[in-house]
């Protein structure tokens, strides 16, 4: 359960030093979260500084702030100096340091005040605060959370809010997922109450798709798609060459996976993708079928109940052989036609 520490409220009344990070490749809730809190935290008098480990797709370049994003792994100076500068680390969108990647390390090694604020299950304890909870649609969502919680609303300025509507409309589906509540529909009216362009903003992240990345999804639905239909699953198995060949860049295969879950009947579904050292992978679920049990078990991953991600330093041939054969032990219990 979330729950705001009064040692932490009180200590935030005086202006700090914040740095702000998130995972590794960050998407709309990590990069949307970071930004938000530090504009919500520079609009309170503090000092915020978003470092992030390593790049982002190019559809999150709109976003208020961007600019002054520190890239670790382009520049490790200045992110180690804004470390070690800080008096408080705040952990958005990830609950374990190693999803940190390198960067992590440096957090481990610093002795720093840490608060996590995340919606995934199973935090490592690595922060002296936590605002957790895996009942929110996002971390965005927690954001606006935190911040009426720490009676900070005249904060919540309309960059923030920007920023804040980005990961909720994405981890959401479009409010479309299950984990979307009424509490998700109100934060959302607020922050378009208050003057937010959800139309623009929609725009900026769905409506940029480059020429190169619709050949290459179709591509993929019609080389690389499969369909199993005793386990009602659905997967897309993706070789580096096709990345090559396509011009494929960080993010371009955001939300592939949901389109093999959208086929009729499937109520499970992954995509793997060969990233040169590792095959990563992506697992979505309907209903009840635990895509994160499927991830941990078998994967070395984690997340969601219906969406998780896991990995795998085999080749993909060999990844995806292993991929039917945890799928044969993981079906009977999980993906019998209800």
């Amino acid at each position: 359960m979330k729950a705001l520490s009064a040692q932490l409220t009180e200590w935030l009344q005086k202006p700090r030093k914040v740095m702000i990070t998130t995972h590794h490749k960050p998407d709309a809730d990590a990069l949307g979260s970071s930004l938000g809190w530090a504009h919500i935290l520079r609009s309170a008098g503090h000092q915020a500084t978003v470092v992030v480990p390593n790049d982002f797709p190019s559809f999150l370049d709109w976003m208020p702030g961007r600019d002054g994003v520190i890239d670790f792994e382009k520049d490790p100076q200045s992110a180690v100096t804004s470390l070690d500068e800080a008096d408080l680390i705040c952990c958005l969108d990830f609950n374990d340091l190693k999803r940190n990647n390198e960067f992590g390390e440096h957090i481990a090694a610093s002795s720093k005040t840490i608060l996590m604020v995340d919606h995934h299950p199973y935090p490592t304890d690595f922060a002296q605060y936590r605002y957790h909870s895996v009942q929110a649609s996002s971390t965005c969502e927690l954001i606006l959370d935190l911040c009426r919680d720490l009676d900070w609303m005249e904060h919540l300025t309309a960059d923030a809010g920007a920023c804040l509507y980005a990961g909720m409309v994405t981890d959401t589906g479009s409010f479309r997922f299950a984990a979307c509540t009424p509490h998700t529909h109100r934060w959302a009216a607020l922050l378009q109450e208050r003057g937010l362009k959800h139309h623009q903003i929609h725009e900026a992240i769905f409506d940029q798709m480059p020429v190169n990345i619709l050949r290459f999804l179709g591509h993929c639905f019609l080389n690389r798609l499969q369909v199993i239909e005793a386990w009602n699953t659905a997967y897309l198995a993706i070789p580096y060459s096709d990345l090559e060949a396509f011009g494929v860049q960080t993010g371009d295969t955001e939300g592939l996976v949901n389109y093999a879950l959208n086929l009729k009947g499937m109520r499970f579904a992954s995509v793997m993708i060969d990233r040169g050292p590792l095959v990563k992978m992506s697992f979505r679920s309907k209903g009840q079928v635990p895509a994160n049990l499927f991830a941990s078990t078998y994967f070395e991953g984690g997340g969601h109940l219906n969406a998780a991600g896991g990995q795998s330093a085999d080749t993909l041939e060999q990844t995806e052989q292993r991929f039917l054969q945890a799928l044969n032990l993981f079906g009977p219990d999980h993906l019998a036609q209800p």
